[in-house]
């Protein structure tokens, strides 16, 4: 009989809201969203900091599951790797409009082209409004309001009309105080996927870490495949079946892996 206070991970269970112990296996593919997930959001994307703990968890989380660790991410791959320099792991961003897999390949998706009907509508409205911030992607365009909250209801009625006129091909992220503009030509649920089509992932166990409406995507996509989605916070509408209460929680559960690997490990050889 396993002992699970000694392997086990508590999770809430969000159909029972009861905590429950998780077994860590080292045939998982953990894929993990950034902004939420592993760093507490910040006023402006550039203000996030990654921690030199954060760090070293990753470094030492990756060998556990024998590499298969990727970051599935709203944010480009390139300011990603500055993030998380001189780790550079596979990643997904721009959910998933721009893919890096475990060789180093990167594959690019959409046009820089295809939003240019909107960045002079939204990069005026944003210079008009003090605290709305248009952070250009290039592939997608994110209209940030945290720091000018009573702009919410302008910048929804500008986003609207502007991607509305292309609705077949554009879609409008609902985010945490953030609206973006990407293509409809993949989601983190389709990164997730061609993920596990790659020889470092086939085959495993997919558990997935988000916190936002962005990573619904990949969370039905974990539980299509019979893995493990966790919700960071509550998110009362959320496809994740687990939760954890916030990003400190998260990187409590990440530094515990490892550990938690070895012995589940341990305790499998001596039930054999």
């Amino acid at each position: 009989m396993r002992d699970g206070a000694a392997t086990g991970i508590e999770l809430t269970c969000r159909k029972t809201g009861m905590r429950e112990h998780l077994f860590p296996s080292p045939d998982w593919a953990l894929f993990l969203d950034v902004d939420g997930t592993l760093l507490h959001l910040a006023e402006t994307p550039e203000a996030v900091e990654v921690s030199d703990h954060l760090h070293d968890v990753l470094v030492r989380l990756a060998p556990a599951l024998g590499g298969a660790v990727a970051l599935i991410s709203g944010r480009r791959i390139e300011d990603l790797d500055r993030l998380f320099a001189p780790l550079r792991l596979p990643v997904a961003g721009l959910h998933g409009l721009e893919h890096r897999d475990a060789q180093g390949n990167v594959r690019l998706l959409g046009k820089t082209e295809m939003l240019s009907p909107m960045r002079g509508p939204l990069r005026e409205f944003a210079a008009k409004h003090d605290g709305v911030l248009l952070e250009d992607k290039g592939r997608t365009l994110a209209l940030h309001y945290r720091k000018a909250p009573h702009m919410e209801s302008q910048s929804r009625r500008l986003v609207a009309g502007l991607a509305g006129r292309y609705a077949d091909s554009l879609r409008v992220i609902d985010g945490k105080m953030v609206l973006e503009i990407k293509p409809r030509l993949s989601d983190k649920g389709v990164a997730l996927r061609s993920f596990l089509d790659e020889r470092l992932f086939r085959g495993r166990c997919p558990v997935f870490i988000g916190d936002d409406v962005t990573d619904e995507d990949a969370f039905r996509a974990v539980n299509d495949l019979g893995g493990y989605s966790i919700r960071v916070g509550n998110g009362r509408d959320s496809q994740a079946r687990w939760q954890l209460p916030d990003v400190n929680a998260v990187l409590g559960w990440l530094e515990a892996l490892p550990e938690r690997l070895e012995r589940e490990s341990k305790n499998d050889d001596i039930n054999e």
